[in-house]
């Protein structure tokens, strides 16, 4: 199987929603990564920082064997690399290789394809990680955080009908601030700082209906 050297990734082409960001996976780091366990051990080490295979074993409830083979996967596919600057004797942390990835657009790919598969499974395993993530935190913040720490977090559901281009302006209005934050602190954290995961949905409803231009704007 092809892999991706870990200094290739940012060579590989640009997604089309951070353009010079985002670098698309190519369908062999893809595939790797398309496994449950695979997906957990990544946002792990994205979220939290090198781990070890033990470590990682004890945070996810799964055995060191198993941990130690997904990330020589991982590390084949280009994704992970081994942190030299920590461990002792034959102790190894792994740390995900530097930069923002995106999978391929599913609407681009055959439907029933291996690629089309894997989007999907990586896309679930995402999704169900960050909702197990905001679910520890309203349910255990209390008895880890301090108010410095619960009394600014916050979790907002905002309503609005906008147009398409409306919504592009908005989204693109929130990258703005997401990127100054990640140019000033996701290389350099200041001392104190902890894991913060931020989630942005903006979605057109499914059941909604359009506005009906016949009805005056008062009355909407």
């Amino acid at each position: 199987m092809a892999t991706m050297n870990p200094d290739d990734l940012e060579a590989q082409p640009s997604s089309l929603r951070h353009p010079g960001v985002d670098h698309v996976l190519p369908s062999a780091s893809l595939k790797s990564l398309a496994h449950p366990l695979r997906v957990r051990i990544y946002d792990e080490l994205s979220a939290y920082g090198p781990l070890t295979a033990s470590g990682l074993a004890e945070r996810l409830g799964e055995s060191s064997g198993a941990t130690s083979y997904h990330l020589r996967q991982l590390e084949r596919a280009g994704l992970i690399r081994e942190d030299t600057a920590r461990g002792k004797g034959r102790e190894r942390w792994w740390e995900r290789v530097p930069g923002s990835i995106a999978i391929p657009d599913a609407r681009s790919l055959p439907a029933g394809s291996a690629e089309r598969l894997a989007v999907k499974l990586v896309e679930d395993e995402w999704f169900r990680s960050r909702e197990q993530n905001f679910r520890e935190f309203v349910a255990e913040g209390e008895a880890v955080f301090g108010p410095e720490w619960l009394d600014i977090a916050t979790s907002d559901t905002i309503n609005l009908r906008l147009t398409p281009e409306q919504l592009s302006a908005l989204v693109a209005d929130l990258d703005v601030v997401f990127m100054k934050f990640i140019d000033a602190y996701k290389r350099t954290p200041s001392p104190g700082s902890r894991p913060v995961q931020i989630h942005l949905n903006a979605f057109p409803l499914v059941r909604g209906e359009p506005t009906d231009e016949s009805i005056p704007k008062e009355h909407r």
